[in-house]
């Protein structure tokens, strides 16, 4: 049940990489307004809790997603490094976010890129494509069962292959940003595009996740959320 819910919540979310969100956008979705709670995003009815899968980080390393992140802020998104727009900017609005924390927050939170492209998601792409925003934040891939295993876990459907992003004439590797989303580059061809939740997923020190944020929601909207996030008490 918990599953299926969420899965309603983002099934109109779902995009190839698509969308905008910037700190100067001012409209965020309207399912995020007049929260009891204060959080600026969409918060799921129930509350999920914090998932249970493992993958391996970009060092090689086995990573327990609920283990390693236990009882801490965390934000996870399901993408894929090629994402044309929806993907970097996320990323880009989770650093802009954290620069507007205390150190002391930023400490605690966890950033984690979970791939849903297995066969081009290398390891090393992974990395330059993080490095972009911040050398802290955590890759996760895998084989292609476990990657959709992990999104299933998550609530949400695994990412199906789609068309092409256009490329620019002559760089198979650019293509033309939509308006408001964050500068980014890719470090090979733009073959194909992957449909995947076009959302943050925020989980609180209580292994729960009280909010998910789609494109509008500013990285302020976002940093004003994480005291929140961080207190054991701040959601119950």
């Amino acid at each position: 049940m918990r599953q299926r819910l969420l899965l309603v919540l983002v099934a109109a979310l779902l995009a190839g990489c698509a969308g905008t969100s910037n700190d100067a956008a001012e409209p965020r979705a309207a399912a995020s307004s007049a929260k009891p709670s204060g959080f600026h995003g969409i918060e799921p009815a129930p509350v999920p809790a914090r998932p249970s899968y493992v993958l391996t980080t970009t060092d090689g390393e086995t990573f327990d997603f609920a283990a390693e992140t236990r009882g801490r802020p965390t934000y996870v998104y399901y993408g894929y490094v090629n994402c044309a727009d929806e993907c970097p900017t996320a990323f880009a609005d989770i650093a802009a976010a954290l620069r507007k924390t205390t150190p002391e927050l930023r400490e605690k939170t966890r950033v984690i890129y979970v791939s849903t492209d297995a066969k081009r998601d290398t390891p090393k792409a992974v990395r330059q494509f993080l490095d972009q925003f911040s050398s802290s934040f955590i890759g996760l891939v895998g084989t292609q069962p476990e990657l959709d295993a992990a999104a299933r876990a998550a609530g949400i459907a695994p990412g199906t292959v789609g068309p092409s992003p256009k490329a620019l004439p002559g760089n198979p590797s650019a293509h033309e940003h939509e308006p408001g989303t964050a500068p980014h580059k890719h470090f090979g061809p733009l073959g194909y595009s992957v449909s995947h939740a076009a959302v943050i997923f925020a989980y609180d020190a209580s292994d729960r996740l009280p909010v998910v944020y789609p494109g509008g929601v500013t990285p302020s909207e976002i940093a004003a959320d994480l005291p929140l996030l961080a207190d054991p008490a701040g959601t119950t």
